[in-house]
């Protein structure tokens, strides 16, 4: 259905930062979630956060726990396009990141390629 295609991973040292994007083709509508995941190596797939492209900053996102408080999830309608701002990066936040969308009510069906973020120690 929709395309996504993510970008901005990269190798960044422990401590440091980067931005992702995830680009969604066509119009997108309020109703809207983009989800991010991430998938290490040897390890499932997890949830790292979520925003609708409805409501304000301050309550459309949501994190897991482990990013909580170093990432941080945006969005430019506009351009249709979510972000995902790491910070404080660690080790263990090394993986393949994936953004993924879906319509308000239902599973997660459209997925993006994914962009490798490694973090060195």
């Amino acid at each position: 259905q929709v395309q996504l295609v993510e970008s901005g991973g990269g190798l960044v040292q422990a401590g440091g930062s980067l931005r992702l994007s995830c680009a969604a083709s066509g119009r997108t509508f309020s109703s809207y979630v983009m989800g991010w995941f991430r998938q290490a190596p040897g390890k499932e797939r997890e949830f790292v956060g979520g925003i609708r492209w409805s409501g304000g900053s301050g309550g459309s996102a949501y994190y897991a726990d482990s990013v909580k408080g170093r990432f941080t999830i945006s969005r430019d309608n506009a351009k249709n396009t979510v972000y995902l701002q790491m910070n404080s990066l660690k080790p263990e936040d090394t993986a393949v990141y994936y953004c993924a969308g879906a319509e308000m009510g239902l599973d997660f069906d459209s997925w993006g390629q994914g962009t490798q973020v490694t973090v060195s120690s």
